[in-house]
């Protein structure tokens, strides 16, 4: 059986995406290849322990939850997280995947539902976006823009229309914790009446910005 480098595996609420206050396993994959100016996951670059899927599952069947999000860092970042997923949807769980957008997501099992970020600007890694995931991109999955600035959200606004995002699936707007002021994102989106979903990173709000929520 495949063995991933996991560096946490925990119980929380969902802070984002349109199943924000869900109770859900986390299962978070160890290294990233971007290094996003405002990551808020640093602590899994490094570090975490080599897990055989078995001992995974076996960890996540305590959990009496059918949500599971496989996140990192980067989990597209280990091959093995393929065959994670499939096991995963073998045993009925409903999973999603967040990954930075920038490693292609033909290989990603079908039932898998997808929150594909898109990097911005003021990211630092909008070179590392892997456009042609848009086209693989289905109605049951996510788009994500992490947004630091006034300038961020001009260049998001362009690529919705670019590509018709908001024809494709359903669109997140998240402004940076502690640095895009959230009220006047949210101005913004009603005032070009935007067909996106706002989101506060819920986990943020009731614990803070650490690892394990």
């Amino acid at each position: 059986m495949a063995q991933l480098k996991i560096f946490e595996i925990f119980y929380s609420l969902q802070g984002e995406s349109s199943r924000v206050g869900l109770p859900t396993i986390f299962i978070r994959l160890s290294g990233c290849p971007m290094r996003c100016h405002y990551c808020d996951t640093a602590y899994a670059f490094q570090g975490g322990v080599m897990m055989h899927i078995d001992d995974i599952m076996g960890v996540i069947k305590k959990y009496h939850t059918p949500y599971v999000t496989v996140t990192g860092g980067e989990p597209l970042a280990q091959k093995e997280v393929l065959s994670l997923l499939k096991v995963l949807a073998d045993q009925n769980y409903d999973v999603s995947l967040e990954t930075g957008g920038g490693i292609s997501i033909k290989e990603v099992d079908p039932r898998i539902k997808i929150i594909l970020d898109i990097k911005t600007p003021e990211s630092g890694e909008e070179k590392k976006n892997h456009w042609e995931n848009l086209n693989l991109i289905h109605a049951k999955d996510e788009i994500k823009f992490v947004l630091c600035s006034r300038e961020d959200y001009d260049w998001a606004k362009k690529i919705l229309d670019q590509y018709q995002l908001t024809e494709r699936c359903h669109v997140l707007f998240s402004p940076v914790y502690q640095k895009l002021n959230a009220t006047d994102l949210g101005n913004w989106i009603l005032q070009d009446q935007l067909h996106v979903r706002m989101q506060i990173q819920l986990h943020k709000l009731l614990w803070g910005e650490k690892p394990g929520v």
